[in-house]
């Protein structure tokens, strides 16, 4: 086992003095299920001059069922959003009848299961090439897979086309939680990285011979990156870039290169990660949570030859998404993280500085936000996923 010198954790309370929206999430957590089944219904207008008063404005522009996850396609702002039931769906940049694409493959909807991320290639403007994750059934029970497609639309319809499966989390195993399955494209879009989770098993991920409980660094084709930290022993181990992972729902690039991810902890500490090449997080031998039943777990401790978290939350916010923002229209958040809290009702930004957090601020929205997206303006796009399922833009407050 390859290990890393461990970072000083840097324990966030949920929220500060002075920079609550409306009042200071205290949602425990989620339990087994991912994120908890606590709702709390809100009017958009009370959300509204609630988020004002810290510097932006929340508009509704759409609802969706169960969404996961979406994308701008580049050089637009038309939108993929995915529905964890199967569906894909083309949201128009002028807001337009949204258009179902077809093509989009069998999906194992149970649990925590469904269709999962989505992704524009690199060359997106050239070959309309996406990436796609999903949950399939196969021998052992059921796992993460990813696939490759082409985007073809024609007027009013959408499709994919000549999709094939380039990844599959290894092995499948029964249960349906876990799963993680984010993506992210390296600066140079040379690298496909996907989160890995734990599949509920935990031991695995201390076991580089499978993929559980870690992130993957593969190329545009799927295979082991070249240069992985263990290539030399071959197999899925070759896929490796970082392991002993929970379940990382997060997974971004920053502006300079820097790749992060949000992560589940169990009851409490949930992370957000700087991921290193050949790093070990620790799970679950350390956490800054406990186990569901009370059982207690080491935290991370200077010296134990993990790497930390850059920050953790005690208790629980459930962080379902990531975004390092990097826009115009909000110059303030410039390099900072935006997670999409789930139990937490809540986006929550972390100031970023040189790689640490310097403080924290929740912005108490009322409901699960599974998915947080810069749009092409700076704006922030946020996906409630309980609820009406609302798709929100959040632009700056007027002076």
């Amino acid at each position: 086992m390859r290990r890393q010198p461990a970072r000083r954790p840097f324990l966030l309370p949920l929220c500060l003095a002075g920079v609550v929206v409306s009042g200071c999430s205290t949602a425990g957590s989620g339990g087994p299920a991912e994120g908890g089944e606590g709702e709390t219904q809100q009017t958009l207008a009370a959300e509204s001059a609630a988020a004002g008063s810290s510097g932006f404005v929340v508009e509704e522009v759409d609802q969706f069922a169960e969404p996961w996850a979406m994308a701008f396609l580049p050089g637009s702002e038309d939108l993929l959003v995915t529905e964890r039931s199967g569906e894909l769906h083309l949201r128009p940049a002028d807001g337009g009848e949204r258009i179902p694409v077809e093509g989009v493959p069998e999906v194992v909807h149970e649990g925590q299961g469904g269709l999962g991320d989505v992704l524009p290639g690199p060359d997106f403007a050239q070959d309309q090439v996406v990436y796609l994750s999903w949950v399939e059934a196969g021998d052992g029970g059921t796992g993460a897979v990813v696939g490759r497609a082409r985007l073809v639309q024609d007027g009013g319809s959408a499709a994919l086309e000549d999709l094939e499966v380039i990844w599959q989390q290894t092995p499948k195993v029964d249960g349906t939680g876990h799963f993680s399955h984010r993506l992210a494209l390296d600066p140079d879009g040379e690298h496909l990285f996907v989160s890995s989770g734990d599949r509920q098993q935990m031991d695995p991920a201390q076991d580089t011979s499978n993929t559980l409980g870690t992130v993957v660094r593969l190329t545009l084709d799927g295979e082991a990156a070249p240069g992985n930290p263990l290539e030399d022993e071959g197999g899925v181990t070759a896929q490796i870039w970082s392991w002993g992972h929970r379940n990382p729902l997060g997974l971004e690039f920053g502006p300079d290169g820097t790749l992060w991810s949000s992560e589940m902890g169990p009851e409490g500490g949930d992370e957000l990660n700087v991921v290193e090449a050949g790093g070990n997080y620790g799970w679950p031998e350390v956490s800054d949570g406990n186990h569901y039943d009370g059982g207690e777990i080491p935290d991370h401790a200077e010296g134990d030859g993990f790497v930390a978290p850059v920050t953790s939350w005690v208790p629980s916010i459930s962080p379902g998404s990531l975004l390092i923002y990097s826009g115009e229209m909000f110059p303030q958040w410039q390099g900072d993280a935006l997670l999409g809290a789930l139990s937490g009702q809540a986006l929550v930004r972390v100031d970023l500085e040189d790689g640490q957090a310097q403080g924290s601020e929740t912005f108490d929205l009322g409901q699960r936000i599974r998915a947080v997206e810069q749009g092409p303006d700076g704006a922030v796009w946020l996906l409630e996923d309980a609820g009406s399922g609302r798709l929100l833009r959040l632009t700056p407050e007027e002076a």
